[in-house]
């Protein structure tokens, strides 16, 4: 029982440390830009969230995520819909954070540091999908305007392209080479406790 209650309480102080981990680097995130938007470094702790604490905890950092998106990077899309903003956003958030606690979950028996770079994998695809599908649903004509505006014959490529294209990318390797090597690091630190 005791053991139990130590445990909860470590990943109640881990998961509070990266919620203010996302904020921060979600802050500093908002000046390194690749197209017309700013990388999101955030994705790290919501991938460490998961393969050290839980998928609720991860859910949770996602919607800290939107939240902080919504002040800092957001402004583009709210003068365009503040629902339509607001739904993306935060979706695109919470639906990152659970899909990077489950496929940590579903390889997490077989080996750890495996589960982590599947989970720093589908967390980028899970956020840029869902802000794809959001550009689709609430900002298409303003999308295909936008893409015209930068030379692009159509919307989708420009989506891909023009939008997300380098941050995805970017997004993916630096989730794919650090959350392994952190969350071991984590572990090491934990033993050694």
């Amino acid at each position: 029982m005791a053991k139990t209650k130590k445990t909860d309480i470590e990943k109640l102080v881990l998961g509070g440390i990266l919620t203010a981990l996302v904020v921060v680097l979600q802050y500093l995130g908002s000046f390194i830009k690749f197209g017309p938007f700013s990388i999101s470094l955030i994705l790290l702790p919501i991938v460490i969230g998961a393969a050290t604490c839980s998928t609720k905890i991860s859910a949770w950092l996602g919607f800290v995520f939107g939240v902080v998106v919504l002040m800092t990077d957001a402004a583009a899309f709210l003068a365009i819909s503040v629902p339509g903003t607001v739904i993306t956003v935060l979706a695109k958030g919470i639906i990152c954070g659970i899909a990077a606690g489950l496929a940590y979950k579903l390889f997490e028996k077989k080996n750890i540091y495996a589960a982590t770079a599947f989970a720093a994998i589908v967390a980028p695809i899970a956020n840029t999908g869902i802000f794809l599908l959001g550009c689709v649903v609430f900002f298409f004509d303003t999308i295909k305007d936008w893409g015209a505006a930068e030379g692009f014959e159509n919307a989708a490529t420009y989506m891909i392209l023009g939008l997300v294209g380098a941050n995805f990318l970017v997004e993916l390797a630096t989730n794919v080479v650090l959350s392994p090597v952190i969350v071991r690091i984590l572990n090491i630190r934990k033993k050694r406790a």
